[in-house]
């Protein structure tokens, strides 16, 4: 059963291999299976990581691919594909396109996943943006805001619940009442969704204490008291030690404290979650760099 500590910063990381879009793809990454997956979300979860994430795409119009790619694996089968050979790292989707599916299909994929693995799901949801693929899938792409207001207490309640409106379903979640819904995005009305409707908010990039103003601000308008509310923040790259190769001049590199100190710079008040991201030339590398992080600089960013 994953838990996540009041008064602690927790740490995650989305994987690589599962999705490559051009934007972030890796070279390494283009020839890497499902063996090179196992090992990263492996050293993932021997290292303490709260979470790895996974992203979601069904299929993309040729219009956008020169820049997304195609390899966008499903996030559920991913993820019930780790919980298997995992023991406590969360299963995070980061994110889940509700909007492409019922809320009783969503809520039957998550509730599956979460008793499959003794409670590590992680309900990480968005409105999604590619218009094409909303048509493919003969869904109103401009109604996808409404259509998560609507369906994110839809997809709650049958989390919650064996019956709800006269229909039932198991097995019911392992975690109680429910896997905590992270809602995703870092527009004005994601934001306010986040803060209206879920236990956490994943930032599609770095955050900042404005967006987190309005976080705070909204779920007091609305009479929003969450325990341990998570609010996310995606660091820049880093790597733990000294780079033989080229990382950028945005990677943050060199010592654990000179990292760790960056990094809190960079960190909104408030932030108790933060998704991380490693430079690296291969599979070998990643986990070195996975490991080193929670070894060295976690220790010096988790207490708030």
């Amino acid at each position: 059963m994953i838990t996540i500590p009041a008064g602690k910063r927790v740490f995650g990381m989305q994987l690589p291999i599962q999705a490559q879009s051009s934007y972030f793809v890796a070279d390494w990454e283009r020839t890497a299976g499902p063996k090179e997956l196992a090992r990263l979300a492996t050293a993932c979860d021997d290292s303490g990581y709260a979470y790895v994430g996974v992203c979601d795409h069904v299929s993309l119009p040729e219009s956008v691919v020169g820049g997304m790619g195609t390899h966008w694996a499903d996030p559920i089968a991913t993820l019930g594909w780790i919980a298997g050979f995992t023991e406590n790292v969360g299963l995070l989707t980061h994110v889940y396109v509700l909007p492409y599916r019922h809320p009783r299909v969503a809520a039957k994929q998550f509730a599956t996943l979460d008793h499959l693995s003794e409670g590590r799901a992680l309900v990480g949801i968005g409105a999604g943006h590619v218009e094409a693929e909303f048509g493919l899938l003969g869904v109103d792409f401009h109604a996808r805001g409404k259509a998560l207001d609507n369906g994110i207490p839809q997809l709650a309640a049958a989390l919650e619940n064996e019956f709800v409106d006269g229909f039932g379903a198991r097995p019911l979640p392992a975690q109680s009442p429910r896997p905590p819904i992270w809602v995703a995005g870092s527009s004005p009305a994601a934001i306010k969704r986040a803060a209206r409707l879920g236990d956490g908010w994943l930032p599609q990039g770095p955050s900042n204490a404005d967006m987190v103003t309005m976080l705070r601000d909204e779920m007091a308008r609305v009479g929003r008291a969450v325990p341990n509310m998570m609010i996310g923040h995606i660091t820049p790259f880093m790597y733990v030690g000294t780079p033989s190769f080229d990382v950028g001049e945005a990677t943050l590199s060199g010592s654990a404290q000179s990292i760790a100190e960056r990094v809190l710079a960079g960190t909104a008040d408030g932030v108790n979650q933060l998704q991380v991201r490693f430079k690296a030339r291969s599979c070998d590398e990643l986990c070195d760099q996975i490991r080193a992080f929670a070894a060295d600089v976690a220790p010096l960013l988790t207490t708030i």
